[in-house]
């Protein structure tokens, strides 16, 4: 689980805790520290969990994340649709209040400072959630970028403790918990409601692994989080609830092909190489990084994102070269793992346009042998529908 893995703090910065952060160690999680925050990559196998059970659970029933490292930027004011369109690459003005949608800020020259969900909570008012690594940097930058702008600027990041409760039983588990009718909120729309008898909470059918499933967004204080993350598995019990950690987060969501910051998405990668073109709006008003995309746009990519599932005995890791049939480097795998419900090893990975189609036969370098692998349609994996 590459994307999971310890990193060093630095000697100068204390690893930061979520204010879950106790309940998961009462629970015996193995933590690690992930972008400065010390997180649990999975649950131990005598409660039921482990990678491969936790991911099976939010596929075919329900499971429960802490993502509260996650950030929150608040935009607010009589410009903030102005502002939000001048820093990020979707177009804000269609989202009517209660809508969500995917989208990015992107630096001038048109690759990633972050991708975000952006949340249109009232008439002048949006939420972006902002990946964990990249908090202080993603605020700073918008702040930096909206001066202009005659609207408020906050970072709402340590307010809430974000709860995402995950697969096809989630609306069932928080339904038990909640006054708001939840068969109404479509996914990526959000509503407000009680929560464990916590009023006004913020509920959001959105989430991180290619399923359905919703998040929540509770006072930061370790008592009030305790309580509802308990009183969450404990209405989950009839459904077989697990607590998830990390390690399914990175498997479901390399099933579904979604990005990561870090990974598929860089300071050094734009938006056609990272195959992003349905959520940037190239139609609507100037945007940050707009000019150098229309300019990269007519020159084309000299590599894209494709998904790659081996055809031989072996797993692909992140950062591993990809090979063509002469044993030459030719890209490189972005994130890599076995897939534990399609059952196979699957990759994303860089590669040169010219061997992007479906069906295109390539290699990866695992421990200096070439071991074959064959570029198929993304995402591996999506949701049925429902009937």
């Amino acid at each position: 689980m590459s994307s999971v893995e310890a990193t060093p703090a630095s000697p100068a910065s204390a690893v930061r805790k979520t204010a879950l952060n106790a309940v998961h160690r009462q629970m015996g999680a193995k933590m690690v520290d992930f972008n400065g925050w010390d997180m649990p990559v999975e649950y131990p196998a005598s409660i039921g969990c482990g990678i491969i059970n936790e991911h099976m659970a939010v596929r075919t029933g329900v499971g429960i994340f802490d993502v509260s490292h996650m950030g929150d930027i608040r935009l607010a004011g009589p410009q903030a649709l102005a502002a939000v369109q001048h820093i990020s690459m979707n177009d804000a003005s269609r989202l009517a209040v209660g809508q969500a949608q995917y989208s990015a800020l992107l630096y001038p020259q048109g690759t990633f400072v972050d991708d975000v969900i952006v949340h249109r909570l009232g008439e002048d008012e949006y939420l972006l959630v902002i990946n964990a690594g990249t908090r202080e940097k993603d605020f700073n930058w918008v702040r930096d970028n909206t001066r202009l702008f005659d609207c408020a600027v906050e970072n709402l990041s340590d307010d809430f403790t974000q709860i995402a409760i995950q697969g096809p039983k989630g609306v069932d588990v928080l339904q038990k918990l909640t006054d708001a009718t939840l068969s109404a909120v479509k996914f990526y729309w959000v509503t407000r409601g009680s929560v464990c008898g916590l009023k006004n909470i913020l509920i959001a059918r959105t989430g991180y692994t290619a399923e359905d499933g919703f998040e929540i967004y509770v006072p930061a204080d370790e008592a009030t989080s305790a309580r509802v993350w308990n009183e969450i598995l404990g209405a989950g019990k009839e459904f077989g609830i697990v607590p998830c950690g990390l390690g399914a987060r990175n498997t479901l969501r390399l099933e579904g092909s979604l990005s990561l910051y870090g990974h598929e998405i860089s300071d050094t990668i734009n938006v056609w190489e990272a195959g992003l073109d349905r959520f940037c709006k190239m139609e609507k008003p100037e945007f940050i990084g707009r000019a150098a995309l229309e300019k990269a746009k007519a020159e084309g990519v000299s590599r894209t994102l494709v998904g790659l599932e081996m055809t031989e005995r072996g797993i692909a890791r992140d950062g591993y070269k990809v090979l063509d049939g002469a044993g030459c480097e030719i890209g490189y795998v972005t994130s890599g793992s076995p897939a534990p419900f399609l059952k196979k090893n699957i990759a994303l990975a860089y590669v040169p346009p010219e061997l992007a189609p479906a069906g295109t036969l390539v290699k990866v370098e695992i421990r200096g042998q070439g071991v074959g692998a064959q570029v198929v349609p993304t995402p591996f994996y999506k949701r049925p529908k429902k009937a």
